[in-house]
């Protein structure tokens, strides 16, 4: 089914926007963290969003998108943006690299997540 998925044409209607800053912050449950990422969108009416990469194995540093789609037309303006997602299950075993168009940053991971391991579930393996 992925290679399937890789293979399918890309999309018109979306494109890799810029960012001026990203940041990993925790959440409110221990051991949780979200992205988030801020800049300027070219159009004001421009959606933006984070998009993670596929993979068939975890990678060190799992990709993130900044992604931006129109509906149909644009108005030109320059216009802020935040936009954020949670990172339970897209954590690379170092942390993320945030994907823009003029920039790549890897960000690593607090010390001490277990990635996709409770710590109700880690404490009974021990």
């Amino acid at each position: 089914m992925s290679q399937e998925f890789l293979k399918a044409p890309t999309s018109a209607s979306v494109r890799l926007i810029n960012f001026d800053k990203a940041k990993v912050v925790p959440g409110f449950i221990p051991n949780t963290y979200f992205l988030v990422v801020s800049g300027k969108k070219p159009y004001l009416n421009m959606t933006v969003e984070l998009s993670p990469l596929i993979y068939i194995r975890r990678p060190d540093y799992w990709g993130i998108e900044v992604i931006g789609s129109l509906p149909g037309f644009g108005l030109p303006a320059l216009a802020p943006y935040t936009v954020s997602i949670p990172l339970d299950g897209i954590l690379g075993t170092k942390g993320i690299e945030v994907i823009g168009a003029n920039k790549r940053v890897k960000i690593p991971v607090p010390s001490g997540t277990k990635v996709g391991v409770s710590k109700k579930a880690a404490s009974k393996k021990k």
